[in-house]
């Protein structure tokens, strides 16, 4: 997040590839003097309950790690039954998690 800041010193919006990152990028926005979410908009991914106990709460993309615990088995035993099956792609549904980072 610091060289992102340097290099793009007018960003309004990130979203990271997890909740710890955001958390991270949170820590430095706010060092840098930046408002989340009046200055820069912060969104996460997973929905760990982390994002819940930041500062503001993150906005987060919540995945179904139970569904997709489920979709791997599957596809795990499927693989050990025929062992000449193609992989399939598995698209499961995530939900935007609103709160207070964007």
């Amino acid at each position: 997040m610091t060289e992102l800041l340097a290099r793009h010193p007018g960003l309004d919006a990130v979203f990271a590839a997890s909740d710890t990152m955001a958390a991270g990028a949170l820590n430095v926005l706010r060092a840098a003097g930046r408002r989340v979410p009046e200055d820069v908009a912060v969104i996460g991914f997973d929905d760990f309950l982390l994002a819940q106990h930041t500062d503001p709460q993150l906005t987060t993309v919540r995945q179904p790690v139970e569904e997709i615990g489920r979709a791997m088995v599957q596809l795990l035993l499927e693989a050990l039954e025929d062992s000449g099956r193609a992989w399939r792609h598995v698209i499961l549904p995530t939900q935007l998690i609103r709160r207070d980072s964007a």
